[in-house]
């Protein structure tokens, strides 16, 4: 009897390492498939659906410290187009709206698109009549070029926010 418990213990022990083994595997297995699942930037500035895939990969990478059920996230159009400037406009006045209504402490609020300068320049205009320390404890992410981060920066510090900067 003691052989068999011995015996068994053995085994238990065995399948115990060897299932540890074949999970750490697994997960360097998960870990792989996504990073070659990564989307790379679109070369055309044009491609909305590429583009809107890309960047929201890179709002997903950056929730940390986000305390609500979802981020607000603004895909600013390049802008070249009559179409693209109109929806600019409307997305604009939205984010003035919020900026002046404020935002809860926790949440999020990610600004990107293919053209880093539009995007920069949408946020320094939805931030400019902002009262001081009204976004304490709010993530404002930017998500562009290094060139724009300064003066994104400077938008949105006045008002307490976490101001967190991407390089696209």
């Amino acid at each position: 009897m003691r052989k068999f418990a011995l015996i068994a213990a053995i085994v238990l022990a065995a399948g115990l390492v060897l299932g540890g083994c074949s999970k750490q595997g697994e997960d360097q297995d998960q870990q792989a498939t996504q990073q070659a699942k990564a989307i790379s930037k679109p070369t055309d500035t044009n491609d909305a659906k590429g583009w809107n895939a890309y960047l929201s990969q890179l709002v997903q990478k950056n929730l940390q410290g986000m305390a609500a059920q979802q981020p607000y996230a603004y895909l600013v159009t390049p802008g070249l187009t009559d179409d693209d400037k109109a929806q600019n406009d409307r997305q604009l006045q939205n984010v003035q709206d919020t900026v002046a209504r404020g935002v809860l402490p926790g949440n999020l609020l990610a600004f990107a698109g293919p053209v880093s300068a539009t995007t920069a320049d949408m946020v320094v205009a939805a931030f400019k009549d902002a009262k001081p320390g009204t976004f304490k404890d709010v993530i404002v992410l930017f998500i562009g070029d290094k060139a724009d981060e300064q003066r994104v920066e400077d938008a949105v510090k006045p008002t307490g926010a976490t101001f967190r900067f991407v390089q696209m």
